[in-house]
């Protein structure tokens, strides 16, 4: 079984034998860019973690789950578990991948708030540098809700109809930067709706709630075209296995445009639910700011009114 986990992915090409059973859960393959990315990632994150609370300053246990385990494990999972062992096999595994990395790691890599923690850890200097860059004017054009929501629908249609899919499956090095495209792509749209992170400019909750519901059903459209094709996507690459075990390559394109269906509807109530969660706290810090405000001014008046009392009734004894 441990061998099977850590199967060499670069000397093995494709795998052969067929995904069912015990193979969903053992065929792991070792994928150096991903998993080294992944290894320091962490070890940053965690790092900047022990760093605050040994100056004796709080981060929330929650922020560490997100980006450790939500969006670094959801990450190993999408390229190094039998997902990326066969991404490149059925197109409907590599969707599911797809989903992962595009949807569910940045969701968590914007819950996790990595660049409030470097803020927070680095030294003055490289933390002028990351502030620089979070309030720039790119970064300001590139998480506008209107530019970052069209990158976010129009990657996949520009990925998988043209020939830009398959070529993804030609050449690792293109097929690894297509993951790291997911996720940075995944990151523009999902940072500024449910990050914490500063930005240069954030919309409100009521605006980030319809974008987000305006992109919902893109996925869907296009995962219903998919289901309704004829013809192959990548269908020389796919056709060129001669695999003899799974569905045929047109029924495993109909059952990866049904899972991108459906996923997309999935983690949109998944985005709404938290959308939802952060309104209602947002709402109720709000209000207890409003409290505290009317209760200083009411105090204040309070005690004018008490000063004024005195000073009349000072002027009505008069000199004695």
């Amino acid at each position: 079984m441990f061998v099977a986990l850590l199967q060499a992915h670069a000397g093995g090409g494709l795998p052969t034998a067929p995904l069912t059973g015990s193979r969903w859960l053992t065929a792991w393959s070792f994928e150096p860019v991903p998993l080294i990315t992944i290894e320091v990632a962490a070890a940053l994150y965690l790092w900047g973690v022990y760093r605050l609370k040994r100056a004796g300053n709080a981060w929330p246990v929650g922020r560490t789950l997100a980006f450790v385990v939500g969006a670094l494990g959801s990450a190993l999972i999408a390229t190094c578990s039998s997902i990326g062992t066969y991404d490149e096999v059925l197109l409907s595994v590599h969707m599911v991948q797809h989903m992962i990395l595009a949807m569910t790691t940045p969701v968590f890599i914007a819950l996790g708030a990595p660049v409030t923690l470097a803020l927070r850890t680095l030294p003055k200097r490289p933390r002028r540098w990351l502030l620089t860059v979070v309030h720039s004017r790119v970064v300001a054009i590139l998480t506008f809700p209107v530019l970052a929501g069209g990158l976010f629908i129009a990657t996949p249609f520009a990925l998988y109809f043209s020939g830009l899919y398959e070529q993804t499956l030609r050449h690792p090095w293109l097929h690894d930067l297509s993951h790291l495209h997911f996720v940075l792509i995944g990151c523009l749209w999902y940072v500024p709706l449910l990050g914490i992170d500063p930005l240069p400019r954030r919309p409100s909750y009521p605006l980030r709630v319809i974008s987000a519901f305006l992109t919902l059903p893109f996925h869907a459209w296009m995962g219903v075209a998919i289901m309704s094709m004829n013809t192959l996507i990548a269908g020389d690459w796919y056709l060129s296995q001669h695999r003899t075990w799974g569905p045929s390559p047109l029924s495993d394109q109909h059952i990866a445009g049904g899972l991108l269906w459906s996923s997309g509807d999935l983690v949109g109530v998944v985005v709404f639910a938290a959308l939802f969660n952060q309104w209602l706290r947002a709402s109720q810090r709000e209000a207890r700011r409003e409290d505290r405000r009317l209760d200083r001014l009411e105090a204040e008046d309070a005690a004018r009114a008490a000063l004024n009392a005195r000073l009349a009734q000072a002027a009505e004894q008069g000199p004695r």
